[in-house]
């Protein structure tokens, strides 16, 4: 069985037991989450399809770790012009190893 969800602006599949990479949530490390934005829920031949969201379904997590991902390095340069701009981005993450898909 598994679940799309959407936080932080995107969609993300989820199934039981597996981990998965957010965009930053505001929780600690080892406390319990709780998505209620579930867009499909599929398992054993049928799937519900939400309009947007299907009623009633959750899936519950636990926050694992807060982390940073590699670095992303921009760079801009001008020719001619002694012009040049370098900058390094790093985004956060929360990985959530799922529990449960309440459906």
């Amino acid at each position: 069985m598994y679940a799309i969800i959407k936080t932080g602006g995107k969609q993300y599949k989820a199934e039981v037991g597996e981990a998965i990479y957010v965009e930053k949530l505001d929780a600690d490390e080892g406390k319990q989450v709780t998505f209620d934005e579930v867009i499909m829920v599929a398992g054993e031949g049928d799937a519900k399809i939400g309009t947007p969201t299907v009623k009633g379904a959750t899936v519950t997590g636990k926050v694992e770790k807060q982390g940073r991902e590699k670095k992303v390095v921009t760079y801009k340069y001008k020719p001619k012009k002694h012009s040049h701009q370098k900058k390094g981005h790093r985004q956060p993450y929360t990985k959530v190893v799922i529990d449960a898909i309440n459906a």
